[in-house]
């Protein structure tokens, strides 16, 4: 019984090969026709854009994916560059500020150098600024022998002002801009004086400057540093740059003419400063104001140091 079986499966293994076989046979047969060859090339012809656009869309989606791949990198990319180039700013900023505080500390080291006065080194920490107010705050004060009436300056010898208030370890200066400060100025080419007083605004102008004197513009202006008999002597040192001169006005029928000044020391924008600490001039209160032709009650002129113009003060 099971070999009838066998025998019948194996005829039906024969049966479906010789049915593959035929049928292989009868379709190279067909496919070797032209009719059929011209009909296969007919459906390949019709299909062909399909294919082609098939093949675009796959494409395009791998190129898609290619450029989304390369665009999250580049955005990676830019923001790498972008928070170096933050940080270099950061640094040229540091870099640039710690040059210039060098140039203006080697300035003083230079002017201190030069210079025979004891002097401190100072930064400004404050500043008052009004129309008419000029007042700086520095980090000096009486604990480092600062005292009131110090003479203030800054690189290249440039005045700055006087000391007028002083705290342990602060002291309060009064610029030359200030509407209230007056210094006696010093021609550098004719040696004519005048006054050099504050404006608002922070301009210099000075005044009473003999008319009879030609005033070139950019002509420098020192301190007079005048002395007088008796051991009386000018609040400021002589040779102090006040500034350059930037105008003239004359008017003929005036005996005297008035110079304006572009103060030699940025005033507005000071950092640092050296206190001169072993010169005494003057007297050492916050105003400047014009002397009279007399001495007062106690036998020396008020703070400032313009002279007398006809009687020298008394013992």
């Amino acid at each position: 019984m099971s070999g009838l079986f066998a025998s019948r499966a194996a005829r039906r293994r024969i049966g479906s090969y010789l049915a593959f076989l035929v049928a292989s046979v009868l379709l190279m047969a067909i496919s070797a026709n032209p009719l059929i060859r011209d009909l296969q090339n007919g459906i390949a012809f019709a299909f062909k854009p399909i294919e082609v656009s098939i093949d675009g869309v796959a494409h395009d989606a791998a190129s898609i994916g290619t450029a989304l791949t390369e665009i999250d990198q580049l955005r990676k990319d830019n923001e790498a560059l972008r928070n170096e180039n933050d940080q270099l700013r950061v640094d040229n900023r540091s870099a640039a500020e710690l040059r210039r505080e060098n140039d203006q500390l080697t300035g003083l080291l230079q002017l201190r150098q030069g210079l025979t006065f004891k002097t401190i080194a100072s930064a400004v920490i404050a500043r008052e600024t009004s129309e008419a107010r000029r007042v700086i705050v520095i980090d000096r004060g009486s604990d480092d022998g600062v005292q009131i009436g110090h003479v203030v300056i800054a690189a290249g010898s440039a005045l700055v002002g006087r000391v007028i208030d002083v705290g342990p370890s602060f002291a309060r200066v009064l610029l030359l801009s200030d509407s209230t400060s007056i210094v006696i100025g010093q021609l550098l080419s004719s040696a004519a004086t005048g006054k050099v007083v504050g404006q608002p605004g922070g301009a210099l102008v000075m005044q009473d400057v003999d008319s009879t004197v030609s005033v070139p513009i950019g002509e420098e202006v020192f301190t007079a540093g005048i002395e007088l008999s008796g051991g009386l002597r000018s609040p400021y040192p002589k040779g102090l740059l006040l500034g350059q001169v930037v105008d003239v006005a004359r008017d003929p029928n005036e005996v005297v003419q008035t110079v304006y000044l572009q103060p030699a020391a940025p005033l507005d924008r000071l950092e640092f400063v050296l206190v001169i600490t072993d010169y005494q001039g003057g007297l050492n209160g916050p105003g400047e104001s014009t002397p009279p032709c007399e001495p007062t009650a106690s036998g020396v002129l008020p703070n400032n140091d313009e002279p007398c113009a006809t009687d020298q003060p008394a013992p």
